[in-house]
């Protein structure tokens, strides 16, 4: 079976006229005395094609009468104008052949589903018009995300998915292991014997491509990662998933201020990217799911970003709640910001993005640089109206002394850490790097409230069905 022009490709044509192919699924079926028009979608855009059929057409009666919402058809015919609103073309219909029925109980029907429903059936959920939408913005995000690395010079590079290193201290991490669970092998104090593992030692499912991003950003002074992640937290709520992608670049002799440029850079070159590639798609989300998507998108490109450390922003928000402003959760010194805050700082106070940097060392990760103050660490959080922080980075410690020092005190081993102290050891230099959630960006650009509903196949606590 050759392949065919995409129906965004045959919208974008100069005019009408010449033989067309047109293959995909049935949004809708309208049959009419002696018509019928297929409305036939083949994801490569918000729009899909009219198909025209009549007696005239092959397979008339035997095919295209019995078609239904969700059968996949090829269609063959001369496109021509459209003489309805709101589409340029449409294709009259030679012959229409039945790839594949879709039945009575197809459960995607010409009505608004709940994105819950959407959810339940995965496997089906890009056939509608907002996962189709989400789904191209993110393919056009991803594709700006590596553009910008590269003209910035930074390498892609390749980080592992199974890591015996807690990138976070945190300890939710996903085990794996060969081991069988009902009956693991055990040491002669009665204890698993993790030697015997296939790793010969607890492995787990990363948590970030950091760490090892810093090895490669100390050989080739760029780098960055953009790859799955994965977090074994138990929380069933909209911000949170158990799978997720992670953009982390890591860059040799940059400090905390070319860390904040090259984050500024970044946002507004995917956002600017997005904009242009997926006009129609925007234009959607604008007007069925946040009225402000676009706007939103444009004040991250236009306005310049503020700076203000970590202290101010405390200030800042103690003086709004002593105005009266309600928030739910506390404010004060050596607490870390939540999304209320965050969105207060940006949305009412200064209405642009904000970095916010210097925060407590005591709420901060253990490899990030320790400031003069002794007080805060050389770290930032990006914000953003509409979702609060969507970017965080910070300056990494590299001085060895006192990264060890740090390892300790928060409760780590420094022999599990012995090559990232290495690092330190041999040729060290100033280096910072930022993380940013990829699921996070496609909400801010699409104002989808369920982060489930940004990635394909969502993984969630007691969820992993497709």
């Amino acid at each position: 079976m050759s392949s065919s022009e995409s129906i965004r490709s045959m919208l974008r044509r100069e005019s009408a006229g010449g033989e067309a192919v047109v293959r995909g699924w049935l949004r809708t079926v309208r049959h009419g005395k002696g018509v019928s028009f297929l409305d036939v979608s083949d994801g490569s855009c918000m729009d899909g094609l009219q198909v025209v059929a009549s007696p005239e057409t092959a397979g008339y009666e035997e095919v295209v009468k019995q078609l239904s919402t969700g059968c996949s058809v090829v269609a063959r015919g001369e496109l021509v104008d459209s003489p309805a609103k709101g589409q340029r073309f449409e294709l009259k219909a030679r012959d229409v052949e039945l790839v594949g029925d879709a039945g009575e109980d197809y459960p995607l029907q010409k009505k608004r589903h709940s994105f819950e429903f959407l959810r339940t059936i995965a496997h089906l959920r890009p056939r509608t018009n907002t996962i189709g939408a989400v789904l191209r913005v993110r393919n056009a995000a991803s594709m700006a995300i590596h553009e910008f690395f590269q003209r910035e010079e930074f390498f892609y590079l390749h980080t592992p998915i199974i890591t015996a290193s807690d990138a976070e201290g945190a300890g939710e991490m996903f085990r794996v292991t060969t081991l069988p669970v009902g009956d693991p092998p055990r040491n002669k104090e009665g204890q698993v014997d993790d030697a015997q593992d296939f790793f010969s030692r607890p492995a787990y499912l990363t948590v970030s491509g950091q760490l090892e991003g810093e090895i490669g950003a100390l050989a080739m002074s760029r780098v960055y990662t953009f790859g799955p992640t994965f977090r074994a937290e138990n929380s069933n709520t909209a911000r949170h998933l158990a799978e997720f992608w992670m953009v982390e670049p890591e860059a040799a002799f940059y400090d905390l201020d070319d860390l904040a440029a090259l984050s500024e850079r970044f946002l507004k070159s995917v956002f600017k990217d997005v904009l242009d590639r997926c006009e129609d798609d925007m234009a959607f989300f604008e007007k069925r799911i946040e009225k402000q998507a676009i706007e939103r998108m444009k004040t991250v490109i236009e306005r310049p970003f503020e700076r203000i450390p970590y202290h101010e922003a405390i200030a800042i928000l103690e003086k709004a709640r002593d105005r009266g402003e309600s928030f739910e959760f506390p404010v004060g010194f050596g607490l870390d910001l939540q999304s209320e805050h965050e969105r207060y700082l940006t949305e009412k106070h200064t209405g642009c993005p904000i970095v916010v940097t210097d925060w407590p060392k005591d709420i901060k990760a253990f490899y990030m640089y320790r400031n003069d103050d002794e007080e805060t660490v050389a770290a930032m959080d990006v914000l953003v109206g509409g979702v609060g922080e969507i970017i965080g980075g910070s300056q990494r410690e590299h001085r060895a002394d006192v990264l060890e020092a740090t390892i300790r005190a928060q409760g780590l081993e420094p022999d599990d850490y012995w090559w990232y102290l290495d690092l330190r050891r041999f040729g060290s230099v100033p280096h910072a790097g930022f993380g940013l959630g990829f699921e996070r960006i496609i909400q801010f650009i699409t104002g989808m409230a369920n982060i489930r509903d940004v990635i394909p196949f969502p993984r969630t606590p007691g969820s992993a069905e497709f």
